[in-house]
């Protein structure tokens, strides 16, 4: 916070010292329209749309990164749940029960949390009870580790997406996006302008369309919450195609 403080008072600075140096070159510039204002103008208006195109991108990346992940979970639940067929009876009956219980959990219990940022630790736990009865059934090491790998897979699928559910923009990103939003609408009048009457018309219209596109980067900023919230539709198919191959078996 320091260093942007120092950032801005050397940028303001500099304008104040450039404008004492030069106070008796050219002319003086009192016009509204002029071009000092001109030039304030654009390159607010710049800085706006730069801040407002990087509070878009940022979290529509990180929402499809987030959608992508929740699929490649979920298929590698069902690879899981295929795998499983080679494990002796009863562990096949528990590791299957296991893997539907899991999924309906994090469908259930666990998908809420994430639209706050947090993951539940029982996810956790019932992954590394299935790792473990795994680990301890009585197959040749060949099919074990088939299982295993599958079961890493779906590991490091849910670390993926505690990693997405975790991300957030950078810091300072949606403050200086409404900063910046309020300083081009209040620019004409900070230059001198006085619009009245129908003049106002298109500066309301300009407030309002900003007022919508700032709450609009503000409502996609986390990738399981909000207009861009992803939902559990991988993992609630995973559990369809669960039931269809238990009905196929």
């Amino acid at each position: 916070m320091l260093a942007l403080l120092a950032a801005v008072a050397a940028a303001v600075g500099v304008v104040a010292l450039t404008a004492f140096l030069f106070r008796k070159l050219g002319t003086e510039d009192r016009d509204p329209g002029g071009p000092s204002t001109g030039h304030a103008g654009a390159m607010l208006s710049a800085l706006f749309l730069l801040v407002f195109a990087i509070a878009i991108i940022v979290p529509w990346t990180t929402a499809d990164a987030a959608r992508q992940n929740t699929f490649a979970e979920g298929q590698a639940a069902v690879e899981t749940y295929w795998a499983a067929g080679d494990l002796p009876d009863e562990d096949q009956a528990w590791v299957r029960q296991s893997l539907r219980d899991y999924v309906a959990f994090v469908v259930r219990d666990e998908w809420p949390l994430m639209a706050e940022g947090k993951m539940s630790p029982e996810g956790g736990a019932r992954l590394d009870a299935l790792r473990s009865r795994v680990d301890q059934s009585k197959l040749d090491d060949d099919t074990k580790a088939a299982v295993l790998d599958k079961v890493e897979e779906m590991s490091a699928a849910r670390s993926r997406r505690a990693a997405d559910a975790g991300t957030v923009p950078p810091s300072g990103l949606l403050p200086l996006t409404i900063l910046t939003g309020v300083v081009v609408i209040i620019f004409p009048f900070l230059a001198g302008a006085r619009p009245r009457g129908l003049t106002l018309a298109p500066l309301m219209v300009m407030a309002g369309m900003l007022g919508v596109g700032v709450y609009l980067t503000w409502n996609i900023s986390y990738a399981f919450a909000g207009a861009l919230a992803v939902g559990p539709d991988a993992l609630q198919a995973a559990l369809q195609e669960f039931q269809r191959i238990a009905e196929g078996a």
